[in-house]
This record gives C-alpha cells, sequence and structure tokens, in this order.
C-alpha cells in the first residue's frame, strides 16, 4: 500500500468522497487514496456526505452499502437522480439480488469486503476515465507488466511478445476498447453454435494465465457475475 504523500496535491488531483461507517476503513481508504494522488473528504454516514455535497464537488463517492440510518442504496439512488456523480459501492454483500439492488440504483460499479487495495485502485481510475471520455483514445492497454498495443494486436510482457491466437488478440482488443465496461458472454461469443458461450469462458481463462501474475485470483480480466467479463487497467 502506498505511502502518503509528503509533497502538497495539484488543484486539479480528483477527489473523492469516501462514506462509510466504519472508523478504520475509512482512515485506510483516506491514507491510500491521499497517497495515489486523490484528494479525500471522509464522512460517517449519508447524512455528513449530504451535507458535504452541498459545499462541495466530487468526482468519485466511495459508498458503503449498510450503514445506520439511510442506507447506502437508498443514498445512491437519490445522488443519481439530482447529480451525475460516478458512484463505486463498497460491500460485505456477495449475493447476486443486493448488487443487481445497485446497479439499478445506478451505481458505476461495486467493491467487495475485504477488497485488494490494488484492486480498488484500478476501479476507481478506470470509472474516472471512462467519465472523462478519454479510453478511446489509448494506444497501449497497460494491464501489470503486461501492454497490449491495440492497433497492433500485440502482447508483451516486459518488452518480451507474448503469443496470442487469432481469438484471444480480437478478444483483447474488444475489451481494450472498452475498459472497465461490463461485456457479455453472448456479445463476446464468435458464433451461434450451441455452447459456444461456454467456449467464451475457456478463452478468457487461457488469456488470463497470459496476463495476470495469478490468474486465479484475476486482478485486471474479472468476471462479473450474471453479465459477463470486464477489463480493467492501470
Amino acid at each position: 500500500m502506498s505511502q502518503p504523500r509528503s509533497e502538497p496535491l495539484p488543484d486539479n488531483a480528483p477527489h473523492i468522497l469516501v462514506v462509510d461507517d466504519d472508523q478504520k476503513i475509512r482512515a485506510l481508504l483516506g491514507r491510500f487514496l491521499s497517497g495515489n494522488g486523490f484528494r479525500v473528504t471522509e464522512a460517517a454516514d449519508a447524512a455528513s456526505a449530504r451535507a458535504y455535497m452541498r459545499g462541495l464537488t466530487f468526482d468519485l463517492v466511495l459508498l458503503d452499502v449498510m450503514m445506520p440510518g439511510e442506507s447506502g442504496l437508498s443514498l445512491a439512488r437519490d445522488l443519481k437522480e439530482t447529480r451525475p456523480v460516478p458512484i463505486c459501492m463498497l460491500t460485505a454483500l456477495a449475493e447476486t439480488e443486493d448488487r443487481i439492488c445497485g446497479l439499478e440504483a445506478g451505481v458505476d460499479d461495486y467493491v467487495s469486503k475485504p477488497f485488494e487495495p490494488r484492486e480498488l485502485l484500478l476501479r476507481v481510475r478506470n470509472i474516472l476515465r471512462r467519465g472523462a471520455g478519454v479510453t478511446a483514445c489509448r494506444d497501449d492497454v497497460r494491464m501489470g507488466s503486461c501492454v497490449f498495443n491495440i492497433a497492433r494486436g500485440e502482447l508483451k510482457q516486459d518488452d518480451e511478445t507474448i503469443k496470442l491466437t487469432e481469438r484471444e488478440r480480437d478478444l483483447l482488443r474488444l475489451f481494450a476498447q472498452r475498459i472497465g465496461i461490463a461485456i457479455p458472454r453472448h456479445e463476446l461469443s464468435n458464433d451461434d453454435s450451441t455452447g459456444s458461450e461456454r467456449a467464451i469462458d475457456v478463452q478468457i481463462n487461457r488469456l488470463r494465465r497470459k496476463i495476470e501474475a495469478d490468474p486465479s485470483n484475476p486482478v485486471y480480466l474479472q468476471t462479473v457475475r450474471g453479465k459477463g467479463y470486464i477489463l480493467y487497467s492501470d
């Protein structure tokens, strides 16, 4: 985890509102995000968050689901109706129905507790990048020690070219053009034959072995339960 920055943050540093009733989590996120170039404001509940938002503008809200008083889902629904701020939910709830409720409320992403700080950072950066509309002009997509050049369809790890099949190259191009956006299995399938979506799962596992440090615990190419797959980048 990054250490707190000693130099002041620039005026244009993204400002994140962390809303969680757990003081330890708020402090951890505050230190971590500040150490990675973000301005951070912490709120212990929905009421405090609303008070901050009356006087400040935020680039992203990290919002806990289960809080005393007004829940995170209720606050998320209201914010999505009243102001265009990206929301990433922090939740210990792993059930599909809970995630569906959040998506229906309009949240942009989910991070399950306990979370890996590096994964959280990737998700935050990807949400902000989507909001800024800058992904479309990228030539290279970096995933840890791996870099994929979209135009050439070339994957390298530490300057060494990693061999890709034509299908793997097509999949990576599709993911790279839609960083941080979940793509359904049926959209990733290149034919209508029976079992083609299951074949995609096999292709994804092969790709993970080429781009992930630990394919069994992927950081970049992740499964979105009930939807498909999503690619994150550095």
